[in-house]
């Protein structure tokens, strides 16, 4: 691995501020940075602090869903040409400014540059989609009534008010503003909060949102914990959107529903990758690499475990793992480092822990294994086992690292089996010919499965909506569903001619045997789908 280290200075002051001034918290720009209300945010890269944001609290939470009420009110009724217009300029912005906004990522999470520019390409995708889509999805539809005659039904979206967001740090650009792009195409105003580590990133995009034309208070971000921040949108929004651990969503799916308020949450996984005898083993090597290791394997449908039929077990065994030592590792906002840091200390620790639970437990270290304190302070190889023991930690738990298992299998049955015993099913995966891996896809309990591909081709699908099954998640992001999830449906039905139940004359004895006879009727001519 080519060791690479970077040196950081400290994020220039004026940028910091101009920043800082976009958060919902009103003191911000007033707050001593040495104040312990503050939050200090590290460069995961050198361990160095590029900055520094309030922490909000319930006030700070009150005052900015009060002024993004208060916005929405007026935004619902903006005219969809004028919406598109604003965010077709967003659009173009994103990729104006994209290395710009590529730097703040990998300054806030280490992670390389091609991982930070993948981000860039989904918020403008995102937006693209949207902004097409909008007027269409929210125009209303003429609906059929039981009677087609009697009633002129049509179905109308609402937006639902203010939708809430809580966004992780491992994307905090794709995750921190792109589930508010449909929201807000739809009406609704939006209380965010980054993650207490990656805030710049957010702060500045919705920046270039605001320049682009949208009211300044409809969009309010609220920075500070979870605990606290977290846990007062989700007791006042309109919708959540949650995207973290299994444990959080359940946590924050009992508020949601204890206020009967919708809620959509992407959770963790424990991503299944089959490799079939008839692959194709060049592109099934280079794709496993970035299936488990983008972004340092920190992302939800990240490949943890690898079931190879025994046919092939052992040349991808071999390939795979000199592949993955072959990796460039390290620090810098170059295109050709394939692989950065983890994101903090915490992250390095839990990787270190289960690498050598199952070290301990006797696996066998294929390839890395360990922490590279050279290249910088959480820097850690990408990772390759075999041979796990099915009581150490890995096997079942997601580890949310660069760390991945291989393990041998009789066939594909017992491979689906084996990708199917789990609590989580977010993302998977099956290399094969094209035959093959559509007869095996979908028989694995995911909401995502990419054939000859790791999570790029069903993520990018996004006319396809993608969720999560079992415990990783509910409802879903894109497609048409990304959008509607933040509506209200509204049946509209005007009566015709005469009442359902017929004139007042007419003896309701007699009454039952016409619409008896009339729906017969329908049936056999097919008048209602």
């Amino acid at each position: 691995m080519t060791p690479q280290r970077l040196e950081l200075g400290p994020l220039p002051e004026d940028f910091a501020a101009e920043l800082r001034g976009l958060s919902a918290n009103a003191r911000l720009d007033q707050l001593d940075a040495n104040s312990g209300d503050n939050l200090h945010i590290e460069a995961p890269w050198t361990g160095e602090t590029i900055g520094w944001v309030g922490a909000g609290n319930e006030e700070t939470v009150n005052e900015a869903f009060r002024r993004a009420r208060r916005a929405q009110q007026s935004w619902q009724h903006v005219p969809f040409a004028e919406r598109r217009q604003i965010f077709s300029r967003f659009h173009d912005a994103v990729l104006a400014n994209r290395e710009l906004l590529a730097d703040m990522v990998q300054l806030e999470t280490g992670k390389s540059r091609n991982g930070a520019f993948d981000e860039v390409l989904d918020v403008a995708n995102n937006t693209r989609f949207y902004t097409n889509r909008v007027e269409k999805l929210m125009s209303p539809k003429k609906r059929r009534s039981a009677v087609p005659v009697l009633a002129n039904s049509r179905e109308h979206r609402q937006p639902l008010g203010v939708t809430g967001q809580i966004a992780p740090w491992n994307y905090p650009l794709t995750l921190g503003i792109s589930d508010a792009i449909p929201s807000l195409l739809a009406g609704n105003g939006v209380v965010a909060k980054p993650d207490s580590s990656t805030p710049f990133t957010s702060l500045l995009v919705f920046k270039l949102l605001y320049e682009a034309g949208l009211p300044r208070d409809l969009v309010q971000l609220v920075t500070g914990s979870g605990r606290v921040v977290g846990t007062a949108i989700a007791e006042q929004c309109d919708y959540l959107m949650f995207t973290g651990s299994t444990k959080t969503g359940k946590l924050l799916g009992q508020t949601m529903g204890g206020r009967l308020v919708g809620f959509s949450a992407e959770l963790g996984g424990k991503n299944p990758m089959i490799v079939a005898n008839d692959c194709d083993m060049d592109k099934t090597v280079r794709g496993a690499v970035d299936a488990c290791f983008s972004n340092s394997g920190q992302l939800c449908v990240s490949i943890e475990r690898i079931y190879v039929e025994q046919g092939v077990a052992e040349e991808f065994s071999r390939r795979f793992s000199e592949r993955t030592k072959a990796m460039s590792l390290g620090a810098g906002f170059d295109y050709e480092t394939e692989m950065g840091s983890l994101a903090s200390a915490d992250q390095l620790k839990t990787v270190d822990e289960f690498v050598e639970d199952a070290r301990e437990k006797g696996a066998k270290i294929l390839a890395g294994g360990k922490a590279r304190p050279d290249l910088g302070p959480y820097f850690y190889e990408p990772t390759v086992l075999a041979d796990v023991p099915e009581d150490a930690r890995l096997v079942r738990e997601e580890v949310f690292g660069p760390v991945v298992y291989i393990q041998p299998v009789a066939d594909l049955q017992e491979a689906v089996r084996l990708a199917n015993d789990t609590q989580y099913g977010l993302n998977s995966c099956v290399w094969a010919k094209p035959e093959t891996a559509w007869n095996v896809g979908p028989q694995i309990q995911a909401g995502s499965v990419a054939l000859n591909d790791g999570y790029v081709a069903p993520w990018s699908a996004i006319e396809n909506s993608s969720g999560g099954m079992k415990e990783s998640g509910m409802a879903a992001r894109h497609g048409d569903a990304g959008l509607l999830k933040y509506t209200a449906g509204q049946n509209v039905t005007e009566q015709r001619l005469m009442s359902m139940r017929g004139p007042e004359s007419l003896k309701r004895k007699h009454y039952a045997a016409i619409m008896s006879t009339a729906l017969k009727l329908g049936k056999k001519l097919k008048m209602l789908p």
